[in-house]
């Protein structure tokens, strides 16, 4: 019997992190959760037999820790997802510069740090999916979101980059748009996105096969405008 593969979510809350921790387990992987926050991903492991681990991802011995550990204790990961991001919302003119700086360094350095450490282990085994959770604001900048729109922008810059240099290395790069707002999973919420068929989704990506690589998926409600 093969080694069960190891999933790494970060940023990982009670919706869509929980939602992919449950796809992974019930996809035969061996999942971990992690969140700068402690109590939030405790309550996610404690739903999905997750392990949680806390990280900081937009401080670099943070998230190399995480790898770190991740690979001591279980093995190199093969599906990695970032879904970590902080939004400012305001006038141009009133946002404060400290919390625009940090919201971005969330959003899009801590995509890159996450992304850097985990393909440093994918490499040598030629092999692993690297997915990144966008949103509406990755394809268009909404009047009082400048700084979602700067850091979403930017996290698809990256998957965009990392796209076409680790394809033909082997690891799986896709970025997975959100166009909408996610409901509570299997609540049904009308005009609302299920965070487990979102799950499901970023699982499909993770099992396509290599002469069928998907790179960016808008994902929406039937009754979404775009």
């Amino acid at each position: 019997m093969s080694e069960a593969e190891v999933a790494v979510i970060v940023g990982a809350g009670p919706g869509l992190g929980a939602a992919l921790a449950r796809a992974a387990a019930a996809g035969g992987m061996k999942a971990v959760v992690a969140s700068r926050d402690p109590a939030k991903i405790a309550e996610v492991a404690r739903a999905t037999s997750a392990t949680p681990i806390a990280c900081d991802s937009t401080d670099g011995a943070s998230v190399d820790a995480l790898f770190e550990r991740v690979r001591r204790e279980l093995g190199v990961p093969a599906f990695v997802v970032y879904n970590a991001s902080r939004r400012v919302r305001g006038p141009a003119a009133e946002l404060d510069r400290a919390a625009v700086r940090h919201a971005i360094d969330i959003t899009a350095n801590g995509g890159f740090l996450v992304a850097q450490a985990a393909i440093r282990l994918m490499l040598p085994a030629g092999r692993g999916s690297l997915l990144f959770t966008g949103a509406s604001a990755s394809v268009k900048g909404y009047a009082e979101s400048a700084t979602f729109a700067m850091g979403k922008f930017a996290l698809r810059g990256l998957a965009q980059s990392l796209a076409r240099e680790l394809g033909p290395k082997g690891i799986h790069v896709a970025h997975v748009i959100i166009d909408g707002a996610i409901g509570r999973a299997g609540a049904n919420e009308a005009g609302k996105l299920d965070p487990d068929a979102i799950a499901a989704t970023y699982m499909q990506i993770h099992r396509q096969p290599t002469s069928t690589w998907a790179h960016e998926i808008d994902l929406r409600p039937s009754v979404e405008k775009f």
